[in-house]
């Protein structure tokens, strides 16, 4: 037997022993360190107002190849609401975009603040059509918890009032 022929026989033994293909070698296309700063929102969640009352329930997956952070919002009121979050590399920041079963559509940008809470804002129109400022901010708390607050303008951002203010607090 020849050297090369010896060669290819080792290589197929090779290719036998470690079936790895170079595309099971190669990162998803978002598993860069961008994509994952959300991820402390990931999971089952209780959700409960300042006042301790369950407010609803959020179940947070990833989804399209990790890429996307899929939220599923269940009030306890019945209401429901769902959102597709991702990094956009093109921008440098992430987007939200939400919709609820009353028609409400948000579309939010942002990202990491320096004190490492995710912050996402977006306009929306009145109906008296005065431009609204939505703001809703996740940070991690103690205990493996989260709280969102969602704060609306309608000066500009020079006053602010609080819409939602939830405890999220791990589903067993």
């Amino acid at each position: 037997m020849n050297a090369q022929r010896r060669f290819v026989t080792r290589l197929a033994c090779l290719a036998i022993l470690v079936p790895m293909t170079a595309e099971s070698q190669q990162p998803t296309a978002c598993s860069a360190s961008p994509y994952r700063q959300f991820d402390f929102w990931l999971g089952d969640w209780e959700v409960t107002n300042v006042e301790g009352t369950v407010v609803g329930t959020n179940t947070i997956r990833k989804i399209l190849n990790g890429c996307v952070l899929h939220e599923q919002w269940r009030a306890a009121d019945g209401g429901s609401g769902q959102s597709h979050n991702i990094y956009n590399l093109q921008t440098g920041k992430w987007h939200q975009s939400w919709v609820d079963d009353n028609g409400q559509l948000l579309l939010l940008d942002g990202g990491l603040d320096d004190q490492g809470r995710m912050v996402l804002r977006g306009e929306t129109v009145s109906e008296e059509g005065a431009t609204v400022i939505d703001e809703i901010a996740w940070e991690r708390v103690e205990g493996g918890r989260v709280r969102q607050v969602w704060r609306k303008s309608t000066d500009g951002g020079t006053s602010w009032q609080v819409v939602f203010n939830g405890l999220y607090t791990k589903a067993r």
